[in-house]
């Protein structure tokens, strides 16, 4: 796998535009999630305009990858890469939330091209996403089928469920990609609810795990690549974030999980994620 140097440059500086979409989208919503969308942008731009195989004028195309958003409450990220790559018109953005919109606060499958699954309770993506992989496999399709996942939802009994169904099973076209990054939304996760050791539990259920820096992109695509190669087993990729990557009032502070920036936050919050723009643009030259 060869990412040229242009290549990184422009996912990174897409990472920051899915960014400022965010900010610009929760607070004209007034409610919803911030820290969550801002730690998975670099995930989400790596996923939408590198990783997946899609065809965003043909939404439904039989052998595209499928992405499962599990941890629904972070949709403004996704949304914001669908816009961004095609699936529907930009302006729309500004429809998060309202009355009518396709935008919900947790994604709806059929109102709006490129969502696959419905999400709101947690815990279930990863059930649904093993589905599609079985089925999949069942139908001898050689498509692809990603889980996006929270470390929080990990407190859900059926999301155990799952994991050891998809290891007994051998799902090896399911790759799961964890949110690891410690908040949910009344505190931090090992004190909410210890999860580790994380790595032990899915390996003893018989995955393949790999843990990356979640803002490195050439890192996380190479453990995407890493494990198209893993034939006996599925793969859970541990992609350590920062929740609120990008600004700094909002970093690794479990109180931004569910809520908006007011106006005068979001444009603190935009000046800072201009300022980062433009220093991006610097480094990659």
């Amino acid at each position: 796998m060869y990412l040229s140097h242009h290549r990184i440059k422009d996912l990174y500086e897409v990472a920051n535009r899915l960014r400022e979409d965010v900010i610009e989208m929760l607070v004209e919503a007034g409610s919803g999630h911030s820290a969550g969308p801002l730690g998975m942008a670099d995930i989400f731009a790596a996923m939408y305009f590198y990783v997946l195989n899609h065809k965003p004028k043909n939404p439904n195309w039989p052998l595209r990858d499928r992405l499962i958003l599990s941890n629904g409450h972070i949709c403004p990220i996704q949304y914001a890469a669908l816009a961004r790559s095609g699936y529907f018109p930009l302006k729309e953005l500004s429809t998060l939330r309202k009355i009518n919109s396709r935008l919900q606060g947790h994604p709806h499958r059929g109102s709006l091209p490129g969502v696959e699954t419905t999400s709101g309770p947690l815990g279930s993506g990863l059930a649904q996403a093993i589905g599609m992989a079985l089925a999949a496999k069942l139908n001898n399709e050689r498509h692809r089928i990603y889980c996006m996942m929270s470390d929080g939802e990990h407190d859900e009994g059926n999301t155990w469920e799952a994991v050891m169904f998809a290891g007994k099973n051998k799902l090896n076209n399911l790759t799961a990609v964890m949110d690891r990054n410690n908040i949910q939304i009344d505190g931090f996760t090992e004190n909410v609810m210890p999860l580790e050791p994380l790595r032990d539990k899915y390996e003893a259920f018989g995955w393949e795990v790999i843990d990356v820096d979640g803002h490195n992109i050439e890192e996380f695509i190479s453990a995407i690549w890493e494990a198209k190669a893993i034939y006996e087993k599925p793969t859970m990729i541990i992609a350590h974030t920062i929740p609120g990557k990008g600004v700094d009032f909002m970093e690794r502070k479990y109180e931004w999980h569910g809520i908006p920036p007011n106006k005068e936050q979001a444009r603190e919050a935009l000046s800072q994620l201009r300022k980062l723009g433009g220093k991006i643009k610097s480094e990659h030259e």
